[in-house]
């Protein structure tokens, strides 16, 4: 299958700053397509990544650590914070902001970020399996167990040994197993 003309004339045109400038507006994933120097630009790629949050991909790692384009991305994606670099990474705000969309991106987290409570919670009710990589004190935390066992019952085994014989936790997880036989 022939590339895409858009793609072609990228290619063609991608050392050529006014006219990269003017396709990622259109269509910014195109940054993959120009120059290596315009993915360490900052008004190419913050304007790549308003139009498509999956821009940030292209951008140079330096970019990667620019609060302001992050941000743009992984507020309205999350999963793009698997790109987020450096001290970005314990940003607490920009990691909420994501977890917002998606709770799997808690595995991207640093290990600060894996065992604060508002931050794991947000991510388990998101995606109650994602536990498995919260710190252990967190896995031993009642109200984030509670909230992952309800959503999803075979969150139970990476729960902590602790948090495993807390007697609350056995019977709801019995009474959602009974429950589940009888339907």
């Amino acid at each position: 299958m022939p590339e895409p003309a858009e793609v072609i004339n990228m290619r063609k045109n991608s050392t050529d700053r006014d006219y990269v400038l003017k396709e990622v507006n259109r269509n910014g994933k195109l940054l993959e397509f120009a120059d290596a120097i315009f993915h360490d630009d900052r008004e190419i790629v913050l304007d790549a990544v308003k139009n498509n949050p999956e821009a940030l991909e292209f951008a140079s790692d330096r970019l990667k650590e620019d609060r302001e384009i992050v941000y743009e991305s992984v507020s309205r994606l999350g999963w793009t914070y698997c790109y987020a670099k450096g001290k970005l990474l314990d940003d607490k705000e920009l990691l909420m902001s994501g977890l917002k969309i998606t709770g799997q991106i808690l595995y991207y987290s640093t290990t600060p970020m894996r065992d604060n409570k508002e931050i794991v919670k947000l991510a388990v009710e998101n995606k109650p399996i994602i536990i498995k990589y919260a710190s252990n004190r967190l896995k031993n935390d009642k109200e984030i167990a509670l909230i992952a066992i309800q959503k999803d019952k075979s969150c139970y085994k990476f729960l902590g040994e602790k948090i495993k014989k807390d007697e609350e936790i056995t019977t709801l997880l019995r009474t959602i197993i009974f429950l589940f036989i009888l339907t």
